[in-house]
Formats: C-alpha cells, sequence, structure tokens
C-alpha cells in the first residue's frame, strides 16, 4: 500500500506528516522551512510511493477562509503542477495548534520543547493527517482539488 502525505503549510515553516505504508498510523515527520518545501517533496516522492497529499485548508471560527488561506492554495496550485498525478486534499485545520499543543503536554513533552514552533506544525500535520485518515475509513472524503 502506498503513504498519506500531510501537510501543515506555513509562511516560514512547514510541518510534514506521514501514514506508514499500511496507512494505519499518522506519524509527524519533520518540519521543513516552507522555501526549501518543493525540494524536500520532490526529493521525498522519488524514494516513497504516496497515494495522495492532504493539505491543511486555514479557516476562520466561522468558516471563511483565514488570512493565510490564499499563500496556502497557491501553494496548492505550484504542488498540481508539479505532481499532477498525486490526488490533493484539503482538510480543514482550524484549531490544530492547539490540539498539538495539549497532545504535547498530554505526552509529556517538557515545557522547552513544547515552545518549539516547528514541533508544533510537525504535530499539527499528524492531527490534520489523522483527520483525514478517519474520513477515509468512514468513506467521507472531501473531492480532491
Amino acid at each position: 500500500m502506498k503513504r498519506i502525505l500531510a501537510i501543515d503549510y506555513g509562511s516560514k515553516r512547514t510541518g510534514i506528516a506521514v501514514t506508514d505504508t499500511e496507512q494505519i498510523i499518522a506519524s509527524g515527520l519533520t518540519t521543513v522551512a516552507t522555501q526549501q518545501i518543493f525540494t524536500f517533496l520532490t526529493d521525498y516522492l522519488k524514494k516513497e510511493n504516496v497515494e495522495c497529499i492532504v493539505v491543511g485548508d486555514p479557516k476562520n471560527l466561522n468558516n471563511s477562509p483565514a488570512e493565510s488561506a490564499y499563500a496556502t492554495h497557491e501553494f496548492i496550485k505550484k504542488l498540481k503542477t508539479r505532481h499532477p498525478e498525486i490526488p490533493i486534499y484539503m482538510i480543514d485545520e482550524r484549531f490544530t495548534s492547539k490540539m498539538a499543543f495539549q497532545a504535547m503536554i498530554a505526552g509529556g513533552v517538557k515545557k522547552m520543547d513544547r515552545r518549539n514552533k516547528a514541533t508544533v506544525d510537525m504535530v499539527s500535520a499528524a492531527i490534520i493527517l489523522q483527520s483525514f485518515m478517519e474520513m477515509k475509513k468512514g468513506n467521507n472524503l472531501p473531492a480532491s482539488v
């Protein structure tokens, strides 16, 4: 089976998470400087079989696009151009940073490590990926973009 890759796109850093080859476990993979994301993705996609890519969709509480949505949508356009063979899905990412922070506390991550925004971005990507996997399991996937 192929992996599923999730991306928590940000202006400075981008969190990356991935499933195992059986698509059972979502794990944080790394955080990449956003300016290097396409280099990272090209290298990763050469080494690993990826079924699809899931990107967090930034929204406000009232479901309107967040301030960062434009940059995320531009990123997706470029990603589709560079890797048209891979389906891309967008998943609502509201509250993922708060959920990541809480998960880190529950997991016993030290206070100094919780301040590392790169770690929060990677855990947020894993939460986005877990949400997608649950939707997939329930046959409730959004349309690919």
